[in-house]
């Protein structure tokens, strides 16, 4: 070194990556990953309980008619749910360890079931599939329709009526059901709620919230687009573009099959499409002139 130049400034020195600092982000990511389990299970478990409580209403005679009631399945569209009925007769009602009455048994129903249902004596019961009419709630309120009916039960065996009892059960995974015994003397009578399950209603809130994070990102990245110098770039419109028509695949992703104009469009769906499809003309305009204004520009 030359006498009477300054020494060149030394190179600050470089930050080192601390494994302690990685190691806490693992730690921090594990525990978020079993807390999130244990929520979930937790969540499982209490719908799975719910799932398999078995209501029971009515006589606990020993000579009675056991009506094992459970749903199948719930159509909102059609506003009415699938009921699987097994008829049992105990006691001195029935034979064969109850798989056949002694006499003609007739099950009558309430007014919201469509038919009633009749055994002929000495037959091997068999079950059987009935239609139940939901009233109240709608379709179009998805994935917070709610719904109500009522379910009741009437035997005769040989033109006396004979004491009832229900064990109402739910098998629809798409809609928790909530039974109210109504009192009665020899019938069984049961008022029924039925809302969207947990795990479903958590899912199309996931998918409204994630609708609108698309098109937020979608907004930013049009932003960024339209404020540069940059024309026409292919990249990101064809982002948009795919983001645009992937919304719509996964909106019919939607457990249920809801028809189209109910909350979750109305919430989230159709603004968003509306944002992106905005997007995507703007850029696709904005960078038309740019592209225009640099080929006309001097060379």
């Amino acid at each position: 070194m030359r006498p009477g130049r300054p020494a060149a400034p030394a190179d600050p020195p470089r930050p080192r990556r601390s494994g302690r600092s990685v190691l806490r982000v693992l730690v921090l990511i594990a525990i978020l990953i079993v807390v999130a389990v244990a929520v979930g299970s937790w969540l499982q478990f209490t719908e799975r309980q719910a799932a398999d409580t078995v209501h029971t209403v009515g006589s606990s005679a020993a000579d009675r008619v056991d009506v094992e009631a459970a749903v199948q399945s719930v159509d909102a569209v059609s506003r009415e749910l699938v009921l699987r009925v097994w008829v049992t007769p105990r006691g001195s009602l029935g034979e064969k360890g109850g798989a056949a009455p002694v006499a003609d048994l007739s099950l009558q129903t309430s007014g919201a079931t469509l038919g009633d249902l009749e055994f002929a004596a000495h037959e091997r019961l068999t079950t059987k599939d009935v239609q139940v009419a939901l009233t109240g709630g709608s379709i179009s309120d998805y994935p917070f329709d709610t719904y109500e009916t009522d379910i009741a039960f009437r035997a005769q065996m040989g033109g006396e009526q004979v004491p009832v009892r229900m064990l109402f059960s739910n098998n629809d995974t798409l809609f928790s059901v909530t039974a109210e015994p109504v009192p009665a003397r020899q019938e069984a009578v049961v008022a029924l709620g039925l809302t969207r399950s947990g795990s479903l209603l958590v899912f199309a809130v996931f998918m409204m919230v994630a609708m609108w994070a698309l098109a937020a990102s979608v907004l930013i990245g049009a932003w960024y687009l339209t404020t540069g110098s940059e024309g026409l770039v292919w990249p990101g419109l064809a982002w948009m573009a795919a983001t645009l028509f992937a919304l719509a695949a996964f909106r019919n992703t939607a457990p249920g099959t809801p028809p189209i104009g109910c909350v979750l469009d109305w919430f989230a769906f159709l603004w968003a499409e509306s944002v992106i499809a905005l997007c995507l003309v703007t850029v696709v305009i904005t960078g038309v002139k740019k592209s225009l204004r640099q080929e006309t520009g001097p060379t």
